[in-house]
């Protein structure tokens, strides 16, 4: 790189991205934002000291500024013997073609007719709804390059699509509100139909809930709900969260820390994630990483620096944005799945709670000693099948024990919005709060 300096490690990294939101309301539209970004972030390490700076512009005369700027961060840093760039480890990119200009193609018109097709079909679905709060499209389209002295020199591309809406449902003097939303990398491959019914549906399944009797119950996530909470486990299982002394599962490689049913796994060569690429934030091949095998912690999840810190080989889990320095992060958290639907595994808990949705699960998860009290809605299960709705609950238990006592890992798997591959699971012995 021209622009390093004798003894330098400098590390180069640029984005541009551009994004569209149309919202819809009484078959009009309500709204129409659309925005470009560009963003640079520079490091130079020298003798184990980071200096790092950004702009927001990917001009050369700023270029040369910003590593100006970067080297007189340098007698700020402390000198950290773990510090470096990322090395090149002989792992091959998968080589994903992620590039889709489907999403490009489309018209503002085309974009609002899907908003309103969205918001229209919903209060025509159940005449329950008598408004809908929000019907959304988005869409968003980005670029990624890094380059370093250490020889990576990468560069990605690509987009996707959204659909969201939130249906309202009224009944005496009674309001509920659902949500439901899609994701992908190309329009046609939205899901309208079933959108539109899991949003109706719950509000209008919401209707008439009340608190639920303090009990201890086995309690069963719907995907969505899976996915937040075995994303926090997974979160707890990253190197910077270790070094920091924050993780309850530090001490327990190798151990088992959950049911021999479980096995998780971030995998970001899955072309069917929208959290698959084929490099991490530093340049490192996208990998397939195991992090519970069958109830064991097989790994913790690392970038360059946590792995030096704790003699590790990095994952290729480095996640940034150009004006940010690397941290450690998930791509596309996976959970193996069971066999059984989800009216099976209904039949199979007998008696229990179904929750759609919980409420402050980053404020009510302690990340040190794995605690966690959150609020949640759904319905009751009584005699193997969905029974009256219930709210204003709270459940609690620890993530440890959580893990543990998963009883079912249903075969309803999905890939959501967020990237992630997730079942419903059934877990037994959890403190429910109402009455």
């Amino acid at each position: 790189m021209s622009l390093a300096q004798r003894n330098e490690q400098v590390e180069v990294c640029l984005s541009r991205s551009r994004s569209t939101t149309v919202k819809a309301y009484s078959a009009q539209v309500e709204s129409v934002r659309s925005g470009m970004s560009e963003g640079v972030g520079i490091r130079v390490i020298v003798n184990g000291q980071q200096g790092f700076a950004t702009a927001g512009s990917l001009d050369y005369e700023v270029l040369a500024q910003v590593i100006e700027e970067a080297r007189g961060n340098l007698q700020f840093a402390e000198s950290d013997p773990d510090q470096g760039l990322a090395e090149p480890d002989g792992i091959k990119s998968p080589n994903l073609d992620l590039v889709d200009s489907a999403v490009l193609k489309m018209s503002d018109q085309e974009k609002s007719s899907i908003a309103i097709e969205l918001e229209q079909r919903c209060l025509s679905a159940d005449r329950r709804v008598s408004s809908v709060r929000s019907a959304a499209w988005s869409d968003g389209w980005g670029e990624f390059a890094l380059a370093s002295t250490n020889g990576i020199s990468v560069y990605t591309e690509g987009g996707s699509c959204s659909v969201g809406v939130q249906p309202l449902a009224v009944e005496g003097n009674e309001t509920q509100i659902g949500y439901a939303g899609d994701a992908a990398r190309r329009p046609d491959l939205l899901d309208m139909d079933r959108v539109i019914a899991e949003a109706v549906e719950g509000a209008t399944g919401m209707l008439g809930a009340s608190k639920p009797v303090s009990e201890r119950v086995t309690v069963v996530f719907e995907p969505g709900v899976t996915s937040a909470f075995l994303g926090t486990v997974a979160g707890a299982l990253t190197g910077d969260r270790v070094v920091k002394g924050r993780s309850p599962f530090a001490d327990r490689l190798g151990e088992q820390v959950g049911a021999s049913k479980l096995t998780l796994f971030d995998d970001p060569t899955n072309i069917e994630s929208l959290g698959a690429d084929n490099h991490d934030g530093e340049g490192l091949a996208a990998r397939k990483n195991m992090i519970i095998e069958n109830g064991m912690l097989s790994q913790f999840l690392h970038n360059s620096y946590t792995a030096r810190r704790l003699g590790a080989s990095s994952t290729g889990s480095a996640v940034r944005g150009a004006r940010s320095t690397p941290s450690v992060g998930l791509h596309a958290l996976c959970l193996k799945p069971g066999t059984l639907d989800r009216e099976a595994l209904f039949h199979k808990v007998g008696n229990g709670i179904f929750v759609r949705g919980v409420n402050g699960l980053h404020s009510g998860v302690n990340p040190v000693s794995g605690d966690f009290s959150v609020g949640a809605y759904g319905h009751k299960i009584r005699d193997g099948v969905l029974a009256e709705p219930f709210r204003e609950a709270t459940i609690a238990s620890t993530l440890q024990r959580m893990l543990l006592d998963i009883a079912v890992i249903g075969g309803d798997f999905e890939f959501l919005p967020n990237g992630s591959g997730m079942s419903s699971i059934a877990i037994d012995d959890i403190a429910l709060s109402g009455m």
